[in-house]
């Protein structure tokens, strides 16, 4: 068993975020399915939330139950369900529920506020990215380590500061009211730095009301160029290639 859980913890850990393209052809075929069913069971387990999609999974049988930016399975009938549970291609080391959700909550990049993040990274680069960030996160400050290593990406940062967090709405004011705002941002997130919030005008309440909008809630969110969103930091080198698998 022991063995077992360390496979699929490395599978998990090597997961290489990407559409599968013969899922989507699959999408159109539902035969064998009682999808009337399937949605009528599954309002009735969510509680009466809207059941947004039903379609055909990799596995035989087995049928992608979509509600707004959820995803969850059932057999043919909607007697069963798999709640919380992802579904892994160990032969091509994908998770494929994470990229069926990074499909269905894509953004519309034309929405993100350009003006109101913190710009850093390469300004010529052909790449781009958003984060929602917190900079008393311990999960933002990790991926601010990585975000140092990335080349050839212009990187827009958002200030995200969740309310349990002490020092992060005043740590996020000082990063704006600054006059090099990312050199402030780094200072604080990599260097422990605790500076006194700024007195300036913030576009953190308008942040957190497009958070709102768009399902956000946790830190760091990543949203590509092609408005691909994943939960969760990646590794320099994870977040160059899902960047790149669009492009």
């Amino acid at each position: 068993m022991r063995s077992l859980l360390l496979i699929f913890s490395m599978l998990l850990s090597t997961t290489v975020f990407a559409h599968d393209d013969h899922h989507g052809a699959a999408n159109t075929e539902t035969k064998g399915a009682n999808i009337s069913s399937i949605r009528s069971h599954a309002a009735n387990i969510l509680r009466g939330a809207n059941i947004t999609a039903v379609r055909p999974s990799p596995i035989a049988g087995l049928y992608e139950v979509q509600s707004g930016r959820n995803i969850f399975y059932s057999d043919a009938d909607g007697s069963h369900f798999l709640l919380g549970g992802h579904l892994i291609d160990s032969v091509a080391r994908k998770d494929l529920t994470k990229a069926r959700l990074e499909v269905i909550n894509k953004v519309d990049w034309s929405v993100l506020p350009l003006d109101k993040a913190v710009v850093s990274g390469d300004p010529h680069g052909k790449l781009k990215l958003a984060v929602f960030t917190d900079p008393e996160c311990p999960y933002c400050r990790k991926f601010e380590h990585e975000l140092a290593n990335l080349k050839g990406v212009k990187v827009y940062s958002f200030l995200f500061p969740l309310s349990f967090h002490k020092h992060a709405k005043g740590w996020s004011t000082a990063i704006w009211c600054s006059k090099d705002r990312h050199k402030t941002m780094v200072d604080i997130m990599l260097n422990n730095a605790d500076p006194k919030a700024g007195s300036c005008h913030t576009p953190i309440e308008d942040i957190a009301k497009l958070g709102k909008k768009l399902g956000i809630t946790g830190t760091p969110t990543l949203i590509a160029g092609d408005g691909r969103l994943s939960a969760g930091g990646k590794s320099a080198a994870q977040l160059k290639a899902w960047l790149q698998e669009n492009h």
